[in-house]
Formats: structure tokens, sequence, C-alpha cells
């Protein structure tokens, strides 16, 4: 197997190591032992990369049977993805359960958690985990503790990263009927406290108000995203639903008082999707999407606000209505230079005057745009990159008759839907100007079975936004470097849509990944141009995860895995070079 992965990369560089230099290498395919559910990338280093893999471990055992509980082992790979280790931690386990492998930076942790029904207590603990031979190399520390004081109380928490990714931050959450507590805790990479326990009580009820994104600044300062609800009559009687209204963004200082909350309310717009960064000893710097209407079905305008951490003023503020007329402003002069030189096709005409009623028209973009990755470029400006992204579950039922006068039984089946399409890329200039604008038309959908039920967790629970859990979808999305002055895409799509690269054209919609195609997308940072180039084809290797890979400078780590139903498992670790 390992013959037919090089083979397939030489193949792969013949498309792309001209224009791209872009290179991958496919490992062994990946034997998980018996019993294991998942494999993910968690970390890369300069030596290899750290690996997940889960398991069902025993938690305890009786006459009649027994129970269960989730456990990982960890599994480092060289640059040659070669397997170096593999240990699991079940012994050390016994009596706690696995929450996390958590990198910072040249250390590796193993978190766990264990909870006390006696003193209704939910404790977190930490272990550093010897990186070369992949052993604890000492006892369990308690980190934090979470008092369980009403019956109904639930405890949510997230393992973080601070502003920069130098140290580690453990932000909880506890809900009650009438309170809102939010805990922020820092840790350095030798697990001791940075920072003083930060908490922050709010005025919302929690129902109405979902955390989005927590920023914790270097001179310890946080900023809490959140989008706020309010109940909306139903269409019948004694109906209420929550529905979106506005987002709310607040900076609080190190002590936990308010200290600034910046005006989302822009001229009556509202806000329908937000990303907030911090460059190092920089501004914060906030990109929002808006909608003329309160439930507007485009987006019609991009905010880009600079905020000064120190004192929670707005620097600058950039309001910049966007809409088709933007696309491939930059291109069309060299299109119409090279007119003369080739015969245009049908084809090529038919998307050329596709895009300039799209243009003429000025539609805005869907209101499912959701911003996924933020660039810093050479000339103080950013690079945008949004994707058209939803979310649901469908159920579906059946019916079994009985037998014998037995009656018969309905059975329902859920699945999770996730839709990723168009990519918008936008370059803003260090003014706030919109320097070029594109659109990648992209349509994926991916369906995983969820079950039809959820076991309860004691009260400690995660829950959506923020300290949302789990990395799907797997096969769908994208994954993102920055090299060189580009900024470079790797996505499954399907095999005809090699020549899609520019709004007007019709992509055709991929749902068996399996079948696909890894594409490489390459955009300039300061034109705008899109390339575009099959990387490796899917159908006879473990189908790749490019939006789970884990980048460490050039490198991108990638987890290739292909389910089947009567056979076994097929997986494989790759690693992609930007040179």
């Amino acid at each position: 197997m390992k013959h037919f992965y090089l083979s397939l990369c030489l193949t792969a560089l013949s498309f792309v190591s001209a224009a791209q230099k872009t290179v991958i290498k496919w490992g062994d395919e990946f034997k998980l032992r018996k019993g294991s559910t998942d494999l993910k990338v968690i970390h890369a280093d300069n030596t290899g990369a750290y690996l997940e893999e889960s398991h069902w471990a025993m938690k305890s055992y009786f006459v009649v049977g027994a129970t269960l509980r989730e456990s990982a082992s960890l599994v480092k790979v060289d640059k040659n993805l070669s397997e170096v280790y593999r240990n699991d931690f079940n012994k050390e386990l016994r009596g706690k359960e696995f929450e996390q492998f958590f990198a910072c930076q040249d250390k590796l942790f193993l978190f766990s958690s264990e909870y006390s029904k006696r003193d209704k207590t939910f404790a977190i603990y930490a272990s550093t985990v010897d990186k070369t031979t992949g052993e604890l190399t000492g006892e369990w520390r308690e980190i934090t503790t979470f008092q369980q004081i009403e019956k109904n109380d639930e405890f949510d928490f997230k393992i973080d990263y601070n502003v920069d990714s130098s140290r580690i931050l453990i932000v909880s959450s506890a809900k009650g009927k009438e309170r809102n507590e939010y805990k922020i805790q820092e840790f350095d990479k030798s697990l001791r406290p940075s920072a003083k326990p930060l908490v922050i009580r709010n005025e919302f009820e929690p129902k109405k108000y979902q955390l989005e994104d927590v920023l914790y600044t270097l001179d310890h300062k946080v900023v809490l995203v959140a989008r706020m609800y309010e109940y909306e009559e139903g269409k019948k009687k004694k109906e209420k639903f929550l529905d979106f209204t506005n987002y709310n963004i607040r900076i609080y200082e190190d002590k936990g008082k308010l200290q600034t909350e910046i005006n989302t309310g822009i001229n009556g717009k509202w806000l329908t999707n937000t990303k907030l960064v911090q460059e190092r000893n920089k501004d914060l710097v906030l990109t929002a999407f808006y909608s003329n209407e309160k439930k507007g079905k485009t987006i019609d305008g991009l905010l880009v606000q600079r905020i000064n951490v120190t004192n929670g003023k707005v620097v600058s503020t950039s309001d910049k209505p966007i809409n088709n007329s933007l696309l491939l402003a930059n291109q069309d002069n060299a299109d119409d230079e090279e007119a003369d030189d080739k015969e245009e096709t049908k084809e090529e005409k038919k998307i050329r005057e596709e895009l300039k009623k799209m243009k003429a028209e000025g539609e805005g973009f869907s209101k499912y745009m959701r911003f996924q990755k933020i660039f810093y470029t050479a000339d103080n400006g950013l690079i945008i990159v949004a994707e058209k992204y939803d979310n649901y579950v469908s159920t579906f039922q059946s019916y079994s008759p009985g037998f014998n006068n037995m009656p018969g039984q309905w059975r329902s089946t859920s699945y999770a839907i996730y839709v990723s399409g168009d990519l918008m890329i936008c370059k803003i200039d260090a003014s706030g100007d919109i320097g070029w604008l594109q659109v990648l038309p992209k349509r994926q959908r991916e369906e995983i079975n969820v079950g039809s039920s959820v076991a309860p967790t004691n009260g400690f629970s995660y829950g959506l936004g923020y300290f949302m859990e789990g990395n799907r979808p797997y096969y769908s999305g994208f994954g993102a470097l920055q090299t060189n002055g580009n900024i470079q895409l790797l996505f499954n799509d399907h095999p005809r849509n090699a020549i899609v690269t520019q709004a007007g054209q019709k992509a055709k919609l991929i749902g068996r990944f399996a079948k696909s195609d890894c594409f490489l997308v390459n955009i300039d940072e300061t034109s705008g141009k899109i390339t575009r180039k099959p990387f490796f084809n899917n159908a006879d290797i473990p189908t790749a995860m490019p939006r789970l890979g884990a980048i460490i400078g050039n490198d991108m780590y990638m987890v290739g895995r292909t389910d089947r139903g009567l056979g076994k498992t097929k997986i494989a670790i790759a690693k992609i070079t930007a040179d």
C-alpha cells in the first residue's frame, strides 16, 4: 500500500510542482487497534506529529456486565510518517475521565476529569507527557474545581489558548436558573497559574446569551463575543421561540470589571457574523458581515473596526457595502488584453456573460457566510476567507411490522447535515479599503449518522457556541496555509469542478467524498488571482480530511480515513509541505 501512496504523490507533483512547489507524502496504512473509534492530529513539531487514537476502556465491572468510558492513546509519527510509539493511559486514568491532549509551546499535556457525587464537585486534572517516550512525567495535578450548588446547575468548560497561544486558558461557564457566570484561568507551560482567576458575571438570562468567542489578551484583559436572543411569538398559540437579535461584545479589565461595550449597531444595520483577532502587541481587529434588514437573506456589507485594547476605544471603523459588483475588478483589464490572443469558447463566453450580469445586478452574498480564516499580510492588511456554511439535523422514521401477534415498531434515525458552499476571499488594506474580492464556487454536502438519543452527563455538559465539542464535519470544508505571499487552500471536490475558479461558474455537488479529488488552490495576496490544480484523487487512498489538519510552519499533517460497511476501515497519515 505504501508504494501505491508514493506513486500517487508523484502523480500529484506533476500537476503542482512547477507552480505551487507544494508536495504531499503519505505514510503506510495506519493500523487502528481493536476497539479504536477515531484518529486525529493534535499537534506537530520539528520531530513529527502527535495523534490521538480514541477508544473505549473499562470503567467498572459487574457480575452481569460492565461500564465503559471514553479514552485515547497517544501516537507519534516521525517526519517520514513512521510510527515512533503508541501509548494508552488506561492504567493512569483509572477513576478519571479522559478529556483531551493539549500542546503549549514545547510541552504536551494530558487532561482528565473526575466527578464526585458525594461532594457534587467536578475537578480537572493535568499531567505532562514526555514527548520523546509518550509516558507521563509525574502525578496528576488538580488544575481547577467546579462546585455544583443547585441540582440543575450546568457547567461547561473549554481548554484554549491566550491570544498569542503562549499560555493555557481554561474558560468555564456556570449556568443556573438565575445566574450566568464565566471564569477564566490562565496557566503557563509548567501548569502554574500565571494570573489571578477572573470571574465575570453579567445581567443576561442564560438562555438569551450564547457565548461565541473569548479572547484573553497579553495584559490579562478579556473580550467576550456573544449572540443575543429574544423570545418571539410562534405560529401556534402560546408558542414562543428564541430569535437572534444582535451581537454583544464587551472588554473586561483584569479584575473582571466591565471596561467597554463595543457598539455593534451600525446605522440600524444587523450584524450576522463576526470574527475578532489580535496581533501581538497590536490593536484588536473586529470583522463583521451585516445585513440591511433584521431577517435579510443576504449579506450587504463588511465592517472592519480596529480597537485599542488598552482603553477599549474604537480607533477606526470601515463600513463597506459588498456585493457582486466588486467581483474580479482586478482581472477585467487582463481579460480584455488576452481576448485578442485566443479564440473564446462557448463555455468561456457563457461564464463571462454570467459574471457581467452578476456584477451589473450587484446582489448581496448569502446570509450563511461565516468567517473561517483571517491572515495578516506584509503590508498590514488582512486576507479574509469566509465560507457559506450551514448545518442541521434531519430525522427519518421507518416502520417494521410485527409478527406472531406482536405489534410493529417505529424507528427513527437522525443525520447531521453539513453544507459547505462557496468561498469568499477578500483583501482589506491597512486603511480598511477593499483591495479585491473573489468568490470561488463550491458545493459540499456531508451526512453523518448521529443515532437517535444522547446520554445524560450528570449536569456537566458541553453546550453550543464557544463550548461546542467535536471535529465535524470530517471531509467537507477546507484547510489553509499561508506561504510567501500566497494563501493555499486544500479541499475535496467533484473532479468536474477542476476548471471552476470564479463567480459565474456552476459547481457540481459533491457528497461521496471517497470519489472526490483533493484540489490545491493558490491565491495571490497582492492581486487576488486564483489558480487551481488537482492535488490527488481520494478514490484509492483513505479519504483526506484537510479541514482537520494540524499546521506547523509550512507543513500540514492530515489524516485520511475511509470507513467501509463490510470491510476494514482504511486510514493513513499525510504530510503536506509548502516551500
